[in-house]
């Protein structure tokens, strides 16, 4: 086989992994609980900030990794709650510079039950409160948290961070890892990278962006760092209506992000819901910019990538090395 061109191939660290067991969690200690959003919003998000200092999470997480948290309680079959995973938004030094603490986007879940969905054990409609989610936005500074963790070894920053330009799509609380690994790029003890690095928010409305000024902030100090918005239920002109997704946003932006995405060094990150990559794959292909990022399967995704299904690309497309994914 002919060797990749040393610019395609991608060399992720070692990363520490389940040190700590929900059979055996550590306590971590809340340090900030404050709203990440811009301004007003519909949605409820939080930044958890969890010191971990002396535990065998200090010191050994990454960004892009995730810890997990145990609620206190039992569930509705009086067993104890199962651990939830929550993205490190705080780049590899945490968020005191020393690997004790990091951080996450929190968002509360509050929706209603809909007992016609099959296999839903409830027989009646109401709301329910996410059992996480909501505990750990009323926790007070100071209060104590089991954890565990770390998790993750792929959606990880290169080892050689300047070998590549950086391409991260996110949607929601997806925007979390790219929080720690912007901070970690332009920010870190190397210095800030020379590299390109774009970021591509996705949101509902203007008021769900979530670290909205943080990234607005770095966009207007760093030449080669780009922020753009992607809003859905905002019409962008009069009589329009709804604004851009993620995927066509990225059309729009072809001019500037169809080079950098054809160069064979570029990696490119998707972070947050599930399906969110494949309306980036389908909009690749069309491009003809997909080689790189998805292997297809033989006879598996055939025809216009316009009409390629979701069940098509998640059975026929195979990320490359250079495509980090996590989607939920």
């Amino acid at each position: 086989m002919p060797t990749e061109p040393e610019s395609t191939v991608v060399t992720l660290p070692e990363a520490a992994n389940k040190l700590i067991t929900p059979r055996a969690p550590a306590t971590g200690r809340i340090v900030r609980n404050e709203s990440c959003t811009f301004g007003k919003s519909n949605a409820w998000v939080r930044d958890v900030a969890v010191d971990v200092s002396g535990t065998e999470l200090a010191g050994k997480f990454r960004v892009g990794q995730a810890f997990g948290v145990i609620p206190p309680g039992t569930d509705e079959n009086g067993k104890p709650h199962k651990v939830r995973l929550y993205s490190i938004a705080s780049p590899d030094s945490g968020e005191d510079g020393h690997g004790n603490v990091m951080s996450t986007p929190v968002k509360r879940t509050i929706d209603e039950f809909d007992p016609d969905i099959a296999g839903h054990r409830r027989a009646h409609r109401g709301m329910f409160m996410g059992v996480c989610s909501n505990y750990l936005c009323d926790l007070e500074i100071g209060d104590e948290v089991l954890v565990t963790g770390p998790a993750g070894k792929r959606f990880l920053l290169p080892v050689d961070t300047e070998r590549h330009d950086y391409v991260f799509v996110a949607t929601g609380t997806g925007i979390a890892p790219y929080r720690g690994m912007v901070m970690q790029l332009l920010n870190g003890p190397a210095g800030p990278t020379r590299r390109d690095v774009w970021l591509l928010a996705g949101a509902p409305y203007t008021s769900d962006l979530i670290y909205h000024e943080l990234f607005l902030e770095f966009d207007r100090e760093f030449e080669n760092f780009h922020y753009l918005q992607a809003i859905s239920r905002e019409p962008r002109t009069p009589g329009a209506k709804r604004g851009i997704y993620v995927d066509a946003l990225l059309v729009e932006e072809l001019d500037r992000l169809g080079p950098l995405l054809e160069g064979p060094g570029t990696l490119l990150y998707l972070c947050g819901v599930a399906g969110m990559q494949f309306g980036i794959y389908r909009r690749l292909a069309t491009l003809g910019l997909l080689d790189g990022y998805a292997a297809p399967k033989s006879g598996v995704c055939d025809g216009s990538p316009a009409e390629w299904t979701n069940v098509q690309m998640r059975r026929g497309l195979r990320a490359t090395p250079r495509c980090m994914i996590e989607v939920y």
